[in-house]
């Protein structure tokens, strides 16, 4: 029973790779794919710290510090589980520095991001992460660095996290 569910994950997964595709989707994909590592989203919440007022600097911290307790989290998993990648080879800085697709970190972090967002800042920046979590996770797998069940854990591993970070925000003092 449960290799035949991931003989569908793999088959599945493999009807929405893209990678050998060229074209402006593929493009996309790729953008989308690397929009959520998260050297880049600490970064940019560096600079939210830096260059924002008292509330957004604990709002950027908040976000930084659940990005790093979520990726400590979803590597734990991913050595504990241990599957591997799909094979491929776009996406070797991925492969190279973490050879474990279970759960997608990627995934989990876009959409714990998105949720947070949601919760704390206005509509429309929400809206954006909202719209923008699901094009990360689809990417992920259109550019064959995860399977679908890689991702879908992933984003209920980033709504569980972005729900508590919305539950500990207030005990900061920080305004919605």
């Amino acid at each position: 029973m449960f290799k035949k569910a991931l003989d569908l994950d793999h088959h599945l997964s493999q009807r929405f790779c893209i990678v050998d595709t060229p074209g402006p989707i593929r493009n996309l994909a790729i953008f989308f794919a690397h929009s959520g590592d998260s050297w880049f989203w600490l970064i940019g919440l560096g600079f939210l710290w830096f260059l924002g007022n008292e509330t957004w600097k604990i709002r950027s911290l908040i976000m930084a510090i659940s990005i790093l307790i979520l990726a400590a989290m979803v590597l734990l998993i991913k050595f504990t589980i241990r599957r591997k990648r799909p094979d491929g080879k776009w996406g070797d800085i991925y492969r190279k520095t973490d050879p474990h697709s279970f759960p997608s970190g990627h995934a989990a972090r876009a959409t714990m991001l998105a949720i947070i967002v949601i919760g704390i800042s206005p509509g429309i920046i929400g809206l954006l992460l909202a719209i923008w979590a699901p094009l990360v996770i689809l990417a992920r797998v259109f550019m064959g660095v995860h399977y679908l069940s890689d991702v879908i854990a992933g984003a209920f591993l980033g709504i569980g996290a972005g729900l508590l970070a919305l539950l500990i925000i207030p005990f900061f003092g920080v305004p919605f």
